[in-house]
């Protein structure tokens, strides 16, 4: 009981010697000397005075204060005066503020608080911040003696000053740390692709994070190789954006995104060619909404990738180019008019000789063989259009040419054309023309003479590109040349070929079924005829210059093409047509028969008339 009774009053003495003491100090105009003198006293602290501090102090308390806190009331009037106090030992020393960091001051573990009231030095490390951005922003906080230095090697700084400032450093520090602590985060992509994906994200997280401010900035990276997005940013923020992916890493919906357009009337691979060069020419403010356009060349078709507003808009342009597209059917008949035998011809038959007319390339023929008065009843009893029997008189003109021989019909072509496409018929031969000779060393079985040759195609090309601008016209761009050769040359003269080349080019705009006749393609052939005496004739030398003589007749010869287009807006029109056509020959060879049996009557009116100028060529004979 007794050794109880003794601890207990150990434990008062230790309490009551270690307890705070108040005293009542109230003063004024009070030497500073004296008053460091004073709470030298009352503290029963040792302190060293090596400088001189002048000046007074006034304090006014209405109220005891603990002995301690005369302490701070020193220091705060110490620095006021550009002097601290600095704990050395048992005994506290005065020195400039200026020099405390220099004068030992105590240093503070960094996982320590500070307290008290003289000034100490501790370590501050700075973890989720640049240290130098940190020290710049909280240097207000400290006291104007203090010292302050940063460590970039370890992001630390460190401070000498008093420790209510640099506990308030401390938790500025502290809460800037908290909300500016960068940290990765790394979120598996499982349905989408990441690419897109971080593109997307990029996007918002410029809208909703302030990019102006270092702790708002959110990096997204993507790693192709895991296929997983990489998010640095603050706590926060990369919550949010992890937020983001899981709902939009949902999986894709592949009709909505993939579309397979068959096209019917266009060929797939011109059409993407078209659709791409557009596509090329778009910004999207999204790399990832650009389109993928291929073509599928097996089943003609185009595949469409990308978003499904942009597929929409894609797909109004692929109606639009895939629709049933106009041809043009022509009938081409190209013939050689002899102009001498249709001159003589139309004078035996009394009419204008069936004359070649030029007209910029546009050619006429002058007879008509009454016109369309003629024209079987027929025709219009199957409503065929006039514009197609109109050409009834052409046809026969052209057929009664070729019967009596002033005229050649060299071929009846005919092509199906698409719009705006050019189509080509050639008609022609290839022939081997001799380039040259090479002679050797001759001997007794060969006479050492190579003649070389090279093969070379001549005749007629015609070239047709149409161009539709409504149901009932067409717009022809032909383009003939006619290539002929007028001489093939000797290799062993040396001799070179002769080979002439006509070409014409004109535009025309006709009708369904009209005519038109390309002309211009001359050739003149020079014809030499013998006329001699039978039997004396051929007696050698004597025969030939007393029995015998030659002449040189010019022949002219005229290449008429005659085009004839009909407009095809669809496939059953283009059935239609055939059998429009069959109908229109079988009447032609009506109206043939019909036109030559009144030209024979007039040919006989002709010859039987005392005066031919009273026969009217043109007027129907019953």
């Amino acid at each position: 009981m007794r050794f109880i009774k003794a601890i207990f009053l150990i434990a008062v003495l230790v309490l009551s010697l270690s307890a705070r003491e108040q005293v009542n100090v109230n003063f004024a105009n009070l030497e500073i000397d004296d008053f460091i003198k004073l709470v030298s006293k009352i503290t029963n602290k040792n302190i060293l005075i090596n400088h001189k501090v002048s000046g007074t102090v006034d304090f006014v308390s209405t109220a005891p204060i603990y002995d301690d806190e005369l302490m701070g009331i020193l220091i705060s009037v110490l620095e006021s005066k550009g002097f601290t106090l600095i704990e050395d030992g048992s005994l506290y020393e005065i020195v400039r503020s200026t020099d405390a960091a220099q004068s030992n001051a105590k240093v503070v573990s960094p996982e320590s608080s500070t307290s008290g009231s003289l000034m100490v030095t501790q370590a501050i490390v700075v973890k989720g911040e640049n240290v130098d951005i940190v020290a710049a922003k909280i240097r207000y906080l400290i006291s104007k003696t203090a010292k302050l230095m940063t460590m970039k090697e370890s992001n630390t700084m460190l401070i000498t000053d008093y420790p209510k400032n640099i506990e308030t450093v401390k938790q500025v520090i502290n809460d800037i740390d908290t909300n500016n602590a960068m940290i990765v985060k790394i979120i598996p992509v499982k349905n989408t692709e990441g690419k897109k994906l971080q593109a997307k994200l990029s996007d918002i997280a410029k809208s909703i994070f302030n990019e102006k401010v270092d702790a708002e900035i959110v990096k997204i990276i993507h790693d192709e190789n895991a296929n997983t997005i990489i998010v640095v940013g603050n706590a926060k923020n990369v919550k949010k954006v992890e937020a983001l992916v899981a709902k939009l890493d949902v999986e894709s919906n592949i009709a909505s995104t993939l579309q397979i357009f068959t096209l019917k009337n266009s060929d797939a691979k011109a059409v993407v060619a078209t659709i791409n060069e557009i596509v090329s020419k778009q910004t999207y403010a999204d790399p990832a909404m650009k389109p993928n356009i291929s073509a599928s060349e097996e089943i003609n078709a185009v595949i469409v990738v990308g978003d499904p507003q942009v597929i929409k808009g894609i797909k109004v342009m692929l109606d639009e180019l895939d629709k049933e597209k106009y041809q043009v059917y022509v009938q081409a008949r190209i013939i050689n008019i002899y102009k001498k035998d249709a001159v003589d011809l139309g004078v035996k038959y009394g009419f204008d000789g069936a004359a070649v007319s030029s007209n910029g390339g546009l050619y006429s023929l002058a007879a008509n063989f009454g016109g369309t008065s003629i024209t079987p009843a027929a025709a219009t009893l199957i409503k065929i259009p006039d514009n197609l029997t109109n050409g009834f008189a052409l046809g026969a003109t052209i057929d009664f040419l070729e019967k009596n021989d002033a005229s050649k019909s060299i071929s009846n072509p005919s092509i199906l054309c698409v719009n705006n496409k050019e189509s080509s018929i050639y008609v022609g031969q290839t022939i081997s023309i001799a380039t040259g000779s090479i002679t050797s060393a001759t001997t007794s079985i060969s006479p050492g003479l190579t003649s070389s040759y090279k093969r070379e195609d001549v005749g007629l090309t015609l070239k047709i590109k149409p161009r539709v601008s409504s149901s009932d016209k067409v717009t022809l761009e032909v383009e003939a040349i006619l290539e002929s050769l007028d001489s093939k040359g000797n290799a062993v003269t040396g001799e070179q070929p002769i080979t002439s080349k006509q070409e014409v080019k004109t535009q025309a705009i006709l009708r369904h079924g009209e005519n038109i006749i390309i002309g211009g393609l001359v050739k003149n052939t020079n014809i030499n005829n013998v006329s001699k005496v039978p039997l004396l004739g051929d007696i050698p030398v004597i025969g030939e210059y007393l029995f015998s003589s030659t002449s040189t007749d010019e022949e002219e010869t005229n290449l008429v093409v005659v085009l004839t287009p009909y407009i095809v807006d669809n496939s059953e029109a283009l059935s239609k047509l055939q059998e429009t056509l069959g109908v229109v020959a079988t009447l032609q060879q009506k109206y043939n028969i019909e036109v030559f049996a009144n030209l024979e009557k007039k040919k006989e009116a002709i010859e039987n008339a005392d005066d031919t100028s009273k026969v009217n060529p043109f007027e129907a004979i019953e």
